[in-house]
């Protein structure tokens, strides 16, 4: 019973660790660049897009296609940087215990 009792402790411990992760992630963000840095996506840890910058040189109503692409770019750069920095704080939590493959935690 003993074991019990300390599993539950610990469980609720990660919990309330999990519960202020996934504020912080709210509160983090990481930016993402294409095109030498003509395009900027700035998303939250969560994954939700906040800003997105271009330069003026890029809009040309003739080539929205590559203004396309560098928009695609520079968001999946700043969602790359989101997944790692989310991984490295699940480690910190689960003192690097692996999860199930397919589970994604916090979300």
């Amino acid at each position: 019973m003993k074991n019990i009792g300390n599993m539950l402790k610990e469980a609720q411990k990660l919990q309330t660790r999990m519960q202020e992760m996934q504020q912080q992630l709210a509160d983090t963000e990481m930016e993402g660049q294409a095109g030498g840095g003509m395009v900027t996506a700035t998303l939250n840890g969560k994954g939700e897009m906040r800003r997105i910058k271009i330069d003026k040189a890029l809009v040309d109503p003739e080539d929205v296609e590559t203004l396309e692409d560098l928009v695609v770019a520079a968001t999946n750069a700043a969602k790359a940087k989101i997944e790692a920095y989310v991984q490295a704080e699940m480690g910190k939590i689960t003192g690097g215990l692996p999860l199930p493959p397919g589970m994604k935690l916090p979300f």
